[in-house]
């Protein structure tokens, strides 16, 4: 019996034990080092038992579980930012507490001067002007380039009038070649705070060179119209303290251009070169040191007649305009900038908008315009015919010359006059004609004696006819 009831025990016992050692669980708390040895029967006086060895296993080598952090290239703040909602809310703080409130967002990830650029290039139809190009394209490889013996500028100074596209010709410049271009601007160039603008522009400038140093990246400074935020137009001009930096700091990185700090930080760290490129209108009114040879490439923009004509055609690109009416147009206004023929274009839609806006009704205006369920309103594109353009144009012209005849501004500080705009109208004879915020009819004038030391005087009168009498007294 004794014997019977020891092989039932260990049958009934084999087949737990050997479930735990296959299907067991895995965790060190259950004891996945101790590995179950099969199991014996040992009898001892009448009385049978099941022994289990257990067979000591090498541990692992222990491996740190922060390790991977050393090699974690994840962005954690972008983590907790997807991670929200996922999570049951009992788990989570409150609003802003929680642990899934990212402490930055995506976009300030992204560099506030760094532009991308959409739109074509010249084989798209848009014309980059051969002298700028070169001239931009041969100062950022002089750059780039290891010359020996060769002191290249860092700035290329692009300066000329208004509106002859010295901005958008560099930026289709920056576009045909793969350039995302650190961008500033003459607002940039001022603050409340003394050195704030000098920091700037060091910052600006060592994120360029992170572009270049990390991503393999050509890149490039880009400040517009330096002349607007650097330079004095004239004695009324106030000029700063942080005027002084500006120019101070620019003469500063184009002294040293690979070992550029920002304040209070001196590590002594060379940067790759980044080459600078501003524009301006007159570069006479910046500091002279600033624009001498050695540190300030200039290069005077003047588009030339194959220039203009070359814009013209890919402002009116989308209009089919023929070429001959291009080439006519550029020669009936031949003085004209570059952004007068992009103004004229726009002006072509005026008739449009006036025909929508009679049609809409002037009350329901803001329903079409502002959070419209069928978006904003679309127009059939005019016909851009010669006529017109040139009508228009010759509108701009005179909107042109009245600004420069009136001069409004000198006139204000002497007189309440309009000066010479309402000459002819005057002579005519037809000024206060037809005008509702004008009186039309003639209102009488009392007149008499004004003096007060005439014997007639009139208290009432408001216009002196000539008639005082005056008395003398003999001595």
């Amino acid at each position: 019996m004794a014997s019977l009831s020891t092989m039932q025990a260990a049958a009934a016992a084999k087949a737990p034990v050997a479930a735990i050692s296959k299907n067991g669980p895995s965790s060190s708390f259950l004891g996945t080092s101790v590995r179950m040895a099969p199991p014996s029967l040992v009898q001892m006086k009448g009385k049978a038992r099941i022994v289990c060895e257990a067979e000591e296993v090498k541990k692992p080598k222990k491996v740190d579980r922060w390790a991977g952090l050393g090699n974690d290239i994840s962005d954690d703040q972008q983590d907790i930012q997807r991670g929200k909602g996922l999570v049951d809310s009992i788990f989570q703080g409150a609003v802003g507490m929680g642990t899934q409130e990212a402490i930055m967002s995506s976009w300030d990830y992204v560099s506030q001067g760094q532009r991308t650029f959409i739109f074509d290039n010249t084989m798209s139809g848009y014309y980059i002007a051969p002298a700028f190009m070169d001239k931009i394209l041969v100062h950022i490889c002089k750059n780039f380039m290891d010359l020996p013996n060769i002191k290249v500028p860092l700035i290329l100074g692009i300066w000329g009038g208004k509106g002859q596209g010295k901005s958008f010709q560099a930026e289709l410049v920056f576009a045909k070649l793969g350039i995302q271009p650190i961008m500033m601007s003459a607002g940039e160039l001022e603050s409340g705070n003394a050195g704030e603008p000098a920091k700037l522009i060091r910052q600006r400038y060592r994120e360029a060179a992170d572009v270049i140093r990390k991503k393999g990246k050509m890149c490039c400074l880009f400040i517009n119209d330096l002349d607007a935020g650097a330079g004095r137009m004239g004695g009324t001009t106030q000029y700063t303290v942080n005027n002084q930096m500006v120019n101070a700091t620019l003469m500063n990185i184009a002294d040293n251009p690979t070992n550029v700090q920002l304040p209070g930080v001196y590590n002594k760290e060379e940067i790759p070169r980044v080459p600078i490129i501003v524009t301006g209108n007159d570069f006479s009114t910046l500091y002279a040191p600033l624009i001498r040879d050695g540190r300030m490439e200039k290069f005077y923009w003047a588009p030339t007649r194959d220039d203009r004509i070359g814009v013209c055609r890919g402002i009116f690109k989308a209009d089919k305009v023929p070429e001959a009416d291009l080439i006519t147009l550029v020669d009936t206004f031949p003085g004209q900038s570059i952004d007068f023929f992009g103004a004229l274009r726009a002006r072509v839609y005026d008739d449009e908008v006036r025909k929508w806006i009679g049609d809409t009704g002037v009350e329901n205006l803001g329903k079409f315009l502002v959070n419209s369920k069928e978006g904003p309103p679309t127009f059939d594109q005019p016909a851009m015919t010669l006529e017109k353009l040139l009508f228009y144009g010759n509108k701009l012209v005179e909107e042109q010359d009245n600004v420069k005849r009136v001069q409004l501004a000198d006139k204000y500080l002497n007189e309440a006059a309009l000066g010479d705009a309402n000459a002819d109208a005057i002579s005519r004879g037809s000024f206060f004609a037809g005008k509702a915020a004008q009186q039309t009819g003639s209102s009488p004038v009392p007149e008499g004696c004004t003096d007060p030391g005439a014997k007639n005087f009139d208290p009432t009168a408001r216009s002196d006819d000539g008639t005082c009498v005056y008395e003398f007294k003999n001595a």
